[in-house]
């Protein structure tokens, strides 16, 4: 039982009436006393600061597959078989040593950490981005199913699929599910998972070795055309029209999200308005890219698609 003593608030005391032992004794009233206290305040204070985020998010499309050459390859080899050209080599081969010399830029403790899609043309591709880096530049490299490529079914039969991707230009990227196969949402709902991973392996620096703060770890995404397209969608929040309007990537071309002043990522840090108004991004969307560059991780853009006035047609 705990009860005040009636005094002056400024000289109130906490009277606890008796102890284990039954004898009465009285205390001071200090609010900043640690076991008067919130316990979930006690805990932020005891809590480490948060490891640094990586640097960048580096998107990387496989280099150029039997596939792209020849769509009749997909009739007699599994999807997930299909392997690079010597072209597609070659271009993994240069998207590597594009990302070191972006990575290498500043300090010397920079590493890079791979996520990679199963499928044979985006392992090979890796292989050929690995080649320009030195075992200890890799932190880590973790194959991972939830950024394979949009399922089309089994065994393709030509034809069908000409017609297949002719309705599906009519009836709409994103919605239109493949026979056997999946829609471009249901890569988002497989994203939005594997999304939620990346997020908390960030938040728990599962990237950085034991004893390490480094600011300058990079992860790759080394995946398909679509599926990066779809994991930019999810991580910024883009409606569906403006995913329509974007344009896939190039075989072995690349992406950089990187942080910017407050540590949110960035589509603008490492590339310019130009360079994204030819990837598909609207104005509104560049105009979230520019906000991105300042704001910190938690805040919200109030000001991009958050006040709704661009559903409804009563606001024109």
């Amino acid at each position: 039982m705990v009860c005040l003593s009636p005094v002056h608030p400024s000289r109130a005391r906490i009277r606890c009436c008796e102890d284990t032992l039954g004898r009465q004794h009285t205390r001071r009233w200090n609010p900043t006393s640690p076991e008067l206290q919130f316990p979930e305040l006690l805990y932020r204070a005891s809590m480490p600061l948060p490891p640094p985020r990586p640097r960048r998010i580096i998107l990387v499309r496989h280099g150029q597959s039997e596939g792209n050459v020849d769509e009749g390859a997909y009739t007699r080899v599994p999807d997930p078989r299909i392997g690079l050209t010597s072209q597609g080599w070659e271009e993994a081969d240069a998207c590597g040593h594009r990302i070191r010399e972006l990575v290498s830029t500043g300090p010397d403790d920079w590493k890079v950490y791979f996520y990679v899609s199963p499928y044979r043309r985006t392992l090979e591709t890796l292989r050929g981005l690995g080649k320009a880096f030195e075992p200890e530049r890799i932190a880590g490299v973790r194959e991972e199913p939830r950024i394979r490529e949009q399922d089309f079914g089994n065994f393709q039969d030509r034809e069908k699929m000409r017609v297949e991707k002719a309705t599906r230009r009519r009836y709409g990227r994103f919605f239109y599910r493949f026979p056997n196969g999946e829609s471009a949402a249901d890569v988002y709902d497989r994203i939005t998972g594997f999304r939620e991973t990346l997020r908390a392996d960030i938040d728990i620096g599962r990237f950085q070795p034991p004893g390490q703060r480094s600011p300058n770890m990079n992860i790759v995404l080394v995946s398909h055309g679509l599926t990066l397209r779809v994991f930019l969608m999810r991580w910024y929040k883009w409606t569906v029209e403006q995913f329509e309007g974007l344009n896939n990537f190039d075989n072995g071309g690349m992406l950089v999200m990187q942080t910017g002043d407050g540590g949110r990522y960035s589509l603008l840090v490492h590339h310019t308005e130009e360079e994204l108004e030819a990837f598909g991004l609207t104005d509104d969307m560049l105009k979230d890219q520019l906000w991105q560059k300042t704001a910190k991780p938690g805040e919200l853009n109030y000001n991009f698609m958050r006040n709704g006035q661009s559903f409804f047609t009563h606001f024109v």
